[in-house]
């Protein structure tokens, strides 16, 4: 990497805001300490849940449950739908539970323990343990017992003739056969390969008869849908050319396969805006002959680039011979339908919204989702007919929801509000929604001491529209000034809410700021440019990122925000986050040192050209893309930087390199800035231990009570 000789100047716009800021404050109240009333393990005590699936047959559900860093299965079956743990793990060992996948008669659960390697071949071994960690496929029987072990990999994929299922090792497809005596019981027969091939396969997807399965090959710089007949053993590709193939969904009848075709870029748009690109499109391919015809493709200009929801298939193969998708086409995440014949897509979901978690129903009449319509800074469930039509919410209020399973007449879904933790719930028919897991939140868990985040709208220092939420001590006195953070979200294309979050990383991150409001300060949790929930021009503001760090503008606005506020004491603003928020936390520390007085940076990015390279070793920048990126990074300002600053990163972290965290600390020492860090050994970049969350965030909020809290002249 070449040389950086950056210019510490001040651009006008900073000059002027900064200069605005220059103002005489009265002297602040002195500071009470707050007694929140409950600690750390407390509010981080709840279970979290995740990875809800349901069966195709029997009507049970399952689903992963997170308790203090313990992870187990849970399934609830009918009539009651009360919940029970099937397996037995104890230690918070750091070793994730995902990749559920039910048996075709819902007797035998699928399941990952581990999670994937890095590029040395490294399985997360957080907690250390000696004889190391794996990353394998398990099963276990729904009715209970020991679960068993069927090898090393991923993606577990059963057949629907319920002989076996199908998974990835190290990029290669595998099929393990079940035992003789199926789920009951008894180990697995040893898997075999099923096919040699070159690129790294992916989305596995078997025909309804089972007898071929889908998958995506990864080649580097294009993908390859696949298509392996398993009696002839024998792979056929479907229409192969230089471009990103991928999602692929069977038809009802096994005779054709959709699947997206995202053309081929070389250029990086990696944390810069990206609104318009060549076109995306649907393809719909013979499985006999490989032949295949395109059946809809975006419209050029903005919104042609193709973005995901959260869903197990980006295309759903609906009744009547409809394709559902996502697309940007009016500026907002929404869902379309087009005939498999080809013609003109219809809008589903029309409104000023985002879409984000999709399932289509058995019947495959209607597909449910979640989304902040009318709601901007929650989610809720919607139904909407694959045809069209007017969209139906199944939820309202002031809750948050996510991921709508249908089981039969009845939806399960996941479920949190301002106070009330993430849990399961199930609505049978048209009952009212209950608990599948009721009784699991421990008694010391702190609901009713938890605040209620405010919702707050400001202006950035460039005139955009910001939304955040405010969490304020409730022992706040009239007159009284206390110091203040802001919280700033990685992603970038991420969205804080108005309660517990849908993510776990974020879920614990909403803990830690309830835990700082009790602890006396005021946050305010900032969605800055460049996230989600507002639309496809605020996620892809221009010159965001690497590309001239726009989204800095929204700190400063935050900033102008708390600091006007009575309530605040301007010589006691903070500010803290990861990933992207450390890379904002240290842009604010960096170049608005009059504004900050300290900083917790987890796990940032401080150079972009480092960090574009660690996701894509092949970039080569130009010398004007080079220059710009280092320039919309924190490392080109640090002679500026003041204000003390807590490092914390995990050293197996896979996103961001630990050594992001090694050269900062290294160049702000030279520069006689005072730099703490906390390392978190073999942990990665959303740390998988409950231990070492506590950990991060008792370092955290004992740097802020000895920086922000002890500073009283």
């Amino acid at each position: 990497m070449k040389a950086h000789t950056p210019r510490l100047t001040r651009s006008s716009f900073l000059a002027v805001l900064l200069l605005s800021l220059s103002l005489v404050y009265p002297a602040a109240a002195p500071a009470q300490e707050a007694k929140g009333g409950f600690t750390l393990e407390q509010v981080l005590s709840a279970p979290f849940p995740s990875d809800l699936t349901a069966a195709g047959t029997g009507g049970q559900v399952a689903w992963v449950q997170n308790a203090r860093g313990v992870r187990n299965l849970w399934i609830a079956a009918p009539p009651d739908y009360r919940g029970r743990q099937v397996t037995s793990y104890t230690r918070d060992d750091g070793q994730a539970l995902s990749g559920l996948a039910w048996s075709a008669d819902g007797k035998t659960l699928f399941y990952v323990r581990g999670s994937g390697a890095n590029r040395q071949g490294e399985v997360p071994n957080p907690a250390g343990d000696p004889g190391g960690a794996e990353q394998a496929v398990w099963r276990i029987s729904a009715e209970g017992g020991e679960p068993v072990r069927i090898g090393v990999g991923s993606q577990p994929t059963p057949s629907p003739k319920g002989d076996g299922v199908a998974f990835v090792r190290r990029g290669q497809i595998f099929w393990a056969p079940l035992a003789s005596d199926g789920a009951e019981g008894g180990k697995s027969a040893e898997p075999v390969q099923w096919l040699q091939a070159r690129g790294t396969a992916s989305a596995l997807r078997f025909s309804p008869d089972g007898s071929k399965l889908a998958f995506t090959s990864g080649r580097g710089d294009h993908n390859f849908i696949g298509v392996y007949d398993v009696a002839a053993k024998a792979v056929r590709w479907m229409a192969p050319g230089v471009d990103q193939d991928g999602s692929p969904a069977w038809s009802p009848d096994g005779t054709r396969l959709a699947f997206v075709r995202v053309p081929a870029q070389r250029r990086t748009r990696l944390f810069l805006s990206n609104r318009s690109g060549h076109p995306w499109s649907i393809l719909v391919a013979d499985p006999a002959t490989g032949q295949a015809r395109t059946v809809w493709r975006a419209r050029p200009g903005d919104g042609s680039v193709f973005r995901v929801v959260v869903a197990d298939d980006q295309l759903l193969w609906g009744a009547g011979d409809r394709l559902v998708f996502p697309s940007e086409a009016d500026g907002w995440l929404h869902l379309y339908s087009v005939p498999v014949a080809g013609g003109e897509a219809t809008l589903l979901t029309p409104g000023e919204f985002e879409v984000e978690y999709v399932t289509l129903s058995p019947d495959r009449r209607t597909v449910l989702y979640n989304s902040n319509q009318g709601d901007i800074d929650r989610r809720h469930l919607w139904r909407v007919d694959v045809a069209g039509g007017t969209p139906a919410a199944l939820t309202r209020g002031d809750g948050i929801e996510w991921s709508p399973t249908a089981v039969g007449n009845s939806l399960a879904y996941l479920r949190s509000g301002a106070r009330r933790q993430a849990h399961a719930v199930i609505q049978v028919g048209n009952g009212e929604p209950r608990e599948l897991a009721p009784g699991t939140v421990p008694a010391e868990f702190p609901e009713a001491a938890l605040v209620e985040p405010e919702p707050v709208v400001f202006t950035s220092g460039d005139g955009m529209r910001i939304h955040a939420q405010l969490f304020k001590p409730r022992d706040i006195r009239q007159g009284e000034r206390r110091p203040a953070l802001l919280f700033l979200h990685g992603g970038s294309h991420r969205q804080m809410l108005l309660g517990w979050h849908y993510s776990g990383y974020y879920n614990n991150t909403y803990a830690m700021n309830q835990y700082l409001a009790g602890r006396g300060y005021l946050v305010l949790a900032v969605n800055f440019r460049a996230g989600t929930g507002y639309g496809m021009h605020f996620r892809e503001a221009l010159r965001q990122g690497a590309g001239g760090a726009s989204e800095f503008a929204d700190v400063l606005g935050a900033a102008l925000y708390l600091r006007g506020r009575p309530d605040v004491d301007p010589r006691r603003i903070g500010l803290w986050g990861g990933s992207y928020g450390g890379y904002l936390t240290a842009m604010g520390l960096a170049r608005a040192p009059e504004l900050f007085a300290a900083g917790v940076d987890i796990h940032g990015a401080h150079d972009w050209n480092d960090e574009i390279l660690n996701f894509v070793p092949s970039y080569e920048p130009t010398p004007e893309e080079e220059r710009l990126a280092f320039q919309s990074s924190p490392m080109a300002w640090l002679d500026l930087w003041r204000a003390p600053v807590l490092l914390i990163h995990g050293d197996d972290d896979r996103n961001v390199p630990f050594s992001e965290s090694v050269r900062l600390a290294e160049a702000l020492r030279e520069r006689g800035v005072e730099v703490e860090a906390v390392a978190i050994p073999d942990e990665i970049h959303g740390f998988l231990r409950y231990q070492s969350w506590l950990d991060v965030f008792r370092a955290a909020g004992d740097f802020f009570d000895r920086k922000l809290k002890a500073k009283t002249d």
